[in-house]
């Protein structure tokens, strides 16, 4: 959407500049309709670009040392999904060195952070708070759900409980919960 609308102030711009048939034309009012324009395409533009400050992450914090184990694990499994940013631990921190000190990625566009904790806390992943999947078929339903429950524990097992064709609901080897639908 942004490039179409900046070709479009482009095209808009060059046309009136190589415009032939106003020579009679006020310049000056030819440069305030490029600025409305200009201004225009702006405001479009940022209507359009969603603002990071209020953007809601899931952070997923790790006291096993298995951030990236999982964060890689999610990327293979859902498409259009990468690593956005990676900072370890060296030798001079309290975490593990080389392990994930911050990592933001996208699993199928979605926003992610992770991180491996240095201190371990009195708490730990809960059911509770889950991932909940859409799948866009049977097929892509049960990979999921088989691949999170091969070393992971089974919430709910695979079944038609009323409010969709199939459902199920697992806690995958890394604590993290995940409700996998198929709508």
């Amino acid at each position: 959407m942004k490039k179409v609308l900046i070709i479009s102030a482009v095209l808009i711009i060059g046309m009136s500049a190589c415009d032939n048939s106003n020579h009679g034309r006020n310049h000056l009012s030819d440069i305030e309709t490029l600025e409305l324009t200009i201004d225009s395409l702006k405001n479009m533009i940022n209507q359009n670009t969603p603002s990071e400050k209020n953007q809601i992450v899931s952070f997923l914090t790790f006291q096993d040392d298995n951030a990236e184990n999982a964060m890689n694990l999610y990327m293979d499994l859902f498409d259009n999904s990468k690593v956005i940013n990676i900072q370890r631990w060296g030798k001079e921190g309290p975490g593990t060195e080389g392990k994930i000190m911050h990592a933001t990625f996208e699993l199928n566009g979605r926003s992610f952070m992770c991180s491996d904790s240095p201190p371990v806390h009195d708490w730990d992943f809960t059911p509770a708070i889950s991932n909940y999947v859409d799948c866009e078929s049977d097929k892509e339903l049960n990979r999921l759900f088989s691949r999170f429950a091969e070393k992971g524990k089974v919430m709910m097992p695979l079944n038609n409980y009323g409010f969709s064709q199939k459902f199920g609901w697992v806690v995958d080897e890394y604590g993290i919960s995940w409700q996998l639908n198929l709508p």
